[in-house]
């Protein structure tokens, strides 16, 4: 379904370049006021976790995994079913909230090296480097970057792949690795995802806001893992 038929009533022939660009810059800033929304439940969720101790893997590594997968995965599938209503901000402030909650665990770890604090700043703003500087080449460049998503998606499946073995095999060299690799490809689909929302490949800003959430929480989770192991000081 091209973007036309989704954004324009079907009587419509056709649609001047003007007004889908309009339209989509208009999906972008929804969705980076949105992004920057839901910020504020990521850290919120951050706080609760680390105060109240918080662990899903206290019941075990798989049933934990299996936990974290089911929630996840049910708050994003509450967000896509409404995503066309205000019900969807709020599903996806709750989603934001919970991951905020498992970022208890490396924050803790984090905090237990001397330069904890600096470390998870320098992530953070890494992060946020990364984000602007990515997002805003995506934004105004005329290149379309849709042809990188089946090499993203190739890449986030060996990701998904060696971060479960590595629940089991625990080895600290596939760690780097994978922390490597991830912040390869969540970097890649800032890109992507953006770049996306400017040709009118997506037309849903509370969507567009959940892909690039995801992205940015991804690549913090991996620059901190890596900052740890090659920065941190006991």
């Amino acid at each position: 379904m091209s973007f036309d038929d989704r954004a324009y009533p079907s009587d419509r022939t056709s649609t001047p370049a003007s007004d889908v660009g309009e339209a989509a810059q208009k999906v972008l800033r929804n969705t980076y006021l949105l992004l920057g929304l839901s910020m504020l439940p990521t850290v919120a969720g951050a706080l609760v976790g680390m105060l109240t101790g918080f662990n899903l893997f206290t019941f075990g590594v798989l049933i934990g995994f299996l936990l974290y997968l089911g929630i996840a995965f049910g708050l994003m599938f509450a967000v896509s079913k409404t995503k066309d209503s205000g019900l969807g901000v709020v599903f996806l402030l709750a989603f934001t909230f919970f991951m905020g909650l498992m970022l208890t665990g490396i924050l803790s770890a984090a905090l237990s090296f001397s330069n904890g604090g600096s470390l998870i700043a320098l992530a953070a703003g890494g992060t946020g480097v990364i984000f602007f500087a990515l997002s805003g080449i995506a934004a105004t460049t005329k290149r379309n970057f849709s042809n990188i998503g089946k090499f993203l998606f190739v890449g986030l499946t060996v990701v998904i792949v060696l971060v479960i073995a590595n629940l089991f095999l625990h080895l600290p060299a596939l760690s780097l690795v994978i922390s490597g690799a991830a912040l390869l490809v969540f970097s890649g689909y800032i890109l992507y995802d953006v770049n996306r929302i400017v040709h009118g490949g997506e037309t849903n800003y509370i969507m567009a806001t959940l892909a690039i959430y995801l992205d940015i929480y991804n690549i913090f989770v991996s620059l901190l893992r890596l900052l740890m192991a090659f920065a941190g000081d006991d």
